[in-house]
């Protein structure tokens, strides 16, 4: 190969690898602010915010075709937390649900006497010889469940979280298996006085003793 037709192909080549790399990478880049960094290297997005990594897939670098996954929530300050594999379902105060009307003098009431309600913490059923009443799950996809229910259906590592509505239910949840963190294991008892307290204080409240 001569010299003229040696650099046709160093430039043919050249031109090919930054096109596939112009799919694959868009290289880093940090914020002046430091709050986040963000990595996209062959269609795979990666975005640190703090100490929560989301990664997203954009695009496969070898067919160059959009591929269209979930985004991928990872918050690195659970691990510190045990991990269990729960079957988790969904119920409502309704008669499907519990097999009482809204006239039923315990309608949406749970099993430790604290109303049901969907918040930042909001009330569960477990087994309570697996969860005591009391223990605080963090549920990927829901937040914050306090055990403070029991059910019939309910044994073993399955849980089944609160939803205002049937409605919800289907269109949120479903029924899923995965990991859940155990962020507090309860004492055997659930209050008005603890759910209120926690809720108030959101977030932070696993910063301090939960009473």
């Amino acid at each position: 190969m001569n010299a003229k037709n040696w650099k046709k192909f160093i430039s043919a080549a050249a031109l090919g690898l930054m096109l596939l790399t112009g799919f694959a990478t868009t290289g880093y880049t940090y914020n002046v602010a430091e709050t986040y960094s963000r990595w996209d290297s062959f269609g795979v997005s990666e975005k640190r915010e703090g100490e929560k990594v989301v990664k997203r897939r954009t695009v496969s670098a070898s067919s160059l075709t959009q591929v269209i996954d979930k985004d991928e929530y990872i918050d690195k300050s659970f691990e510190q937390y045990p991990k269990v594999r729960v079957v988790a379902t969904g119920y409502y105060s309704g008669i499907e649900s519990t097999g009482k009307t809204p006239d039923h003098p315990t309608y949406g009431i749970t099993y430790s006497g604290v109303k049901v309600q969907r918040a930042t913490y909001s009330t569960i059923a477990a087994d309570l010889r697996v969860f005591p009443l009391g223990t605080v799950l963090y549920i990927p996809g829901y937040g914050y469940g306090v055990v403070a229910d029991k059910g019939g259906a309910v044994r073993g590592n399955t849980i089944d979280l609160y939803f205002e509505t049937k409605k919800d239910i289907f269109e949120q949840w479903g029924k899923k298996t995965l990991e859940v963190y155990v962020i507090h294991r309860g004492g055997g008892k659930v209050t008005e006085a603890m759910m209120k307290g926690l809720n108030e204080k959101g977030i932070a409240a696993m910063a301090q003793p939960i009473e």
